[in-house]
């Protein structure tokens, strides 16, 4: 249904923000920081890979810090190859956290 002001003009509906290209752009090359997260407005995902990307460097010496950065990645690519439609609907609107 078309929202129409007083004048009988249809009134445009506010675009939301696709933010595909920055969480796509954060997550392949700050991945490991949970960047892409937190654009998204996924908090609690963002401080996650953020701490387990810590807590993998200290304890292993960088080595196992390696896979959140493959993850943050491969989420990177996933959200670059989405269209804008399919991204805002799965990530920004259905709020699909990770993958």
């Amino acid at each position: 249904m078309e929202i129409v002001d007083e004048n009988g003009k249809p009134i445009p509906k506010p675009q939301k923000q696709n933010k595909r290209i920055l969480a796509g752009i954060l997550a392949i090359f700050l991945g490991g920081f949970g960047l892409h997260k937190f654009v998204l407005g996924y908090t609690k995902e963002g401080v996650t890979t953020l701490v387990l990307t810590i807590i993998l460097t200290i304890i292993t010496c960088g080595i196992l810090s390696g896979i959140m950065w493959l993850i943050s990645f491969i989420e990177g690519v996933i959200y670059l190859t989405k269209s804008d439609e399919e991204f805002f609907e799965i990530y920004q609107q259905n709020q699909k956290e990770w993958f």
